[in-house]
């Protein structure tokens, strides 16, 4: 009798098309299969807490209603052993070291080649971080030289605080970051008060400028 001796694969996006796409893909592989999926985090929340066989978890970033960034700390009450890869249209240099930061094993974009999503699933199931080579300098060089009070005070956001904090440093306004983000106008209103409040800042004008320098800067 055949072992079947492939890695499971758990997918949480939630555009269905690039679930298809990434499972299709995926299930090319020899050593890799995609045995679940879910839409979003409550779902995916559901899936893991039936104790189904996952060895690693791909997860996208942006969900709708809350971030990937937030979901993850759920995931890992639950199964703290599952190792976790996110995927993102975000630029690599703004959301990988916060992504390692949440408790994730690697980073990859989705603008990136096929193999780079096969080999980050390889190198995360072994145990290793994935991180392309360019922004694994990046990260160094971040720790070596800003300042410690200015990374400090960026990293007290929240992980959804921060994702809008992104797009007003793109100059998103909040109409388009509920659009962007499917979340209520309220909801956005009130992050970028808390933003404000927790770097400080007088008024809309300081925090844009704040966000976009701040975002240059990366």
């Amino acid at each position: 009798m055949t072992v079947n001796t492939k890695s499971k694969v758990m997918l949480v996006d939630d555009h269905a098309m690039i679930r298809h796409g990434m499972a299709m893909l995926i299930n090319m592989e020899t050593d890799m299969e995609v045995s679940c999926e879910a839409g979003d985090g409550p779902e995916a929340i559901e899936i893991i807490k039936k104790n189904i066989s996952i060895d690693i978890l791909i997860l996208d970033v942006s969900l709708k209603s809350v971030s990937g960034l937030e979901i993850i700390k759920s995931i890992q009450s639950l199964n703290p052993t599952l190792p976790v890869l996110f995927i993102s249209m975000h630029d690599e240099s703004v959301y990988a070291e916060r992504a390692l930061r949440a408790g994730a094993r690697g980073y990859v974009m989705k603008q990136e080649p096929r193999n780079v999503l096969i080999t980050a699933i390889r190198e995360v199931l072994k145990g290793n971080i994935f991180l392309s080579k360019s922004i694994q300098e990046q990260v160094l060089k971040r720790i070596a030289v800003r300042g410690y009070e200015q990374e400090a005070t960026v990293n007290s956001l929240t992980p959804s605080e921060f994702e809008v904090f992104h797009l007003i440093g793109l100059g998103y306004n909040s109409h388009e970051i509920s659009n962007h983000l499917s979340r209520s106008i309220k909801t956005i209103e009130t992050h970028r008060f808390n933003i404000r409040t927790k770097l400080k800042l007088r008024d809309t004008g300081d925090l844009i400028r704040y966000a976009t320098k701040w975002f240059a800067d990366q």
